[in-house]
């Protein structure tokens, strides 16, 4: 199967190859596009734009003509998928999406961290959307600070500032911690307390067996 992963960080690169490793993928063609500057549109503008969702849709339909599956890792661009499987010649994921399915499957609290901003908004109502457990308490909070180390290049510190958010989260009684956004996924192997959930596992496992 080729999956081609539409990345707004570079380093989100190592993160999914890693992941697929992780599940046993390598026997499928990953090749990956990083487009940063999609997410600094967005962030520039406080988050999604009908301008940026039509242009990154299109870019996914593009990319989609060379792929079995393609996957969206950004949170923020997000709505861009459903925009663009209308007419897509193949698949696409959000990432997210899948972690949001898997997280809400939990009967208990589920606290979803994010890291940037513009992503609240949209990761809120992913997860509202979700098929929830008749138990599942939803809260999604965001990581003061955590960001603004990842842009400086300090990603050592953005991944721990994550990693004591998440055993914060579990102190205070969380069933389940769902990292938000790809960027996030290290910071798993980090936390004293519990294990989060992460998106690129959660996306790869949907892209492969759907």
């Amino acid at each position: 199967m080729r999956i081609t992963c539409l990345h707004t960080a570079d380093s989100n690169i190592a993160v999914f190859d890693n992941a697929a490793r992780q599940l046993g993928l390598d026997h499928h063609e990953i090749t990956h596009l990083s487009r940063p500057d999609l997410l600094a549109a967005a962030e520039s503008t406080g988050g999604m734009t009908a301008d940026l969702e039509h242009q990154t849709a299109q870019l996914l339909r593009s990319l989609a003509t060379h792929a079995d599956r393609v996957l969206l890792t950004c949170s923020t661009l997000g709505a861009a998928a459903t925009l663009a499987n209308e007419s897509s010649p193949a698949p696409i994921f959000r990432v997210d999406q899948a972690l949001a399915e898997q997280a809400m499957k939990t009967p208990g609290n589920v606290v979803v961290l994010c890291a940037v901003e513009t992503t609240l908004d949209t990761t809120r109502r992913l997860f509202e959307q979700a098929e929830r457990h008749p138990l599942a308490v939803l809260e999604v909070r965001l990581v003061a600070g955590a960001w603004e180390k990842f842009k400086q290049g300090n990603l050592a510190g953005y991944l721990q500032t994550i990693a004591a958010a998440a055993d914060t989260a579990y102190r205070q009684g969380a069933d389940c911690v769902a990292l938000a956004q790809a960027s996030m996924t290290g910071a798993a192997e980090l936390t004293q307390i519990g294990t989060p959930l992460t998106a690129p596992v959660c996306g790869l496992r949907a892209a492969v067996s759907q």
